[in-house]
């Protein structure tokens, strides 16, 4: 066995080893990913071996705790792909208008600047009011810091960049306030804004809804977790709901290719078909 196989049979073992005992799975992630990550929470936490990690984390719980940013990848902008809101815009809001009222999830939501960008976006649809915005993750950290909604200042110039290109009808400045360094946008937005834990590779549905927004997730993810995740946002579905994908992800090779059509290919959007 030589070094790369040993170091995958103890990140396995690391895995499981999570899941006994916190209740996290990251068991189907790609393995090519997790051990970039893990390497670097070796290295953050003084371990020379991966074994040395799992004992610090199974005795450790409040180091698991901060474990958790090297599990998890949180890594995000507001309106990041620009074009991806501009075809909501276009596309799928003038649908989801005609419901009396719309749910909306943002799976794998990270630290929230997804989810303030529709909430943005749905505000001047004129469709805010009427939206629920499910906004989960599994990392507690950084759904706090979702919630709290403020972001460092010095990130505002680029999100007004990509919120312009998205088609913004304003300034991106007129949904927040500046101070310390920081930007805390607009608490009415919050108003429909629903923040909860939810693995996407052990929970189950928990309501029906016309969009799911899932953008640079399922990347990480090897090919089972990839279909579980879909069959998920497939049964939460509504018919002919929207389901948004990032840059690099499609539904073409996964179990549930047939069940979508799609919308707009350039921006993997796609709609519930069957």
């Amino acid at each position: 066995m030589n070094e790369t196989e040993l170091f995958d049979l103890e990140l396995k073992l690391l895995l499981e080893a999570i899941y006994q005992r916190y209740h996290y799975d990251f068991r189907q992630y790609a393995l090519s990913s997790l051990r970039r990550r893990v390497r670097h929470a070796m290295s953050r936490f003084g371990c020379e071996h991966i074994s040395d990690l799992q004992r610090r984390l199974l005795h450790e719980p409040d180091l698991f705790a901060q474990a958790m940013q090297f599990f998890t990848v949180q890594v995000s902008e507001m309106f990041r792909d620009p074009d991806y809101f501009s075809v909501l815009r276009q596309h799928a809001l003038p649908v989801l208008g005609t419901y009396p009222s719309i749910k909306l999830w943002v799976a794998g939501c990270s630290t929230g600047e997804e989810v303030w960008s529709l909430a943005i976006l749905l505000h001047e649809e004129g469709l805010l009011d009427r939206s629920l915005i499910y906004a989960t993750d599994i990392n507690s950290d950084a759904l706090a810091m979702a919630e709290a909604g403020v972001f460092p200042i010095d990130r505002m110039a680029l999100f007004s960049q990509n919120y312009l290109k998205a088609g913004g009808k304003g300034s991106l400045s007129d949904y927040y306030s500046a101070a310390y360094n920081g930007a805390m946008f607009d608490r009415s937005l919050k108003r429909n804004i629903v923040f909860a834990d939810h693995s996407l590779a052990t929970d189950q549905v928990f309501s029906e809804v016309h969009l799911v927004s899932c953008r640079n997730v399922l990347i990480y993810f090897n090919r089972a977790l990839q279909d579980r995740a879909v069959g998920l946002f497939h049964e939460a579905l509504v018919y002919r709901g929207f389901l948004g994908l990032g840059s690099k992800e499609s539904l073409q090779f996964g179990a549930h290719a047939s069940a979508f059509e799609v919308c707009v290919r350039e921006q993997r959007l796609y709609r519930k078909a069957s």
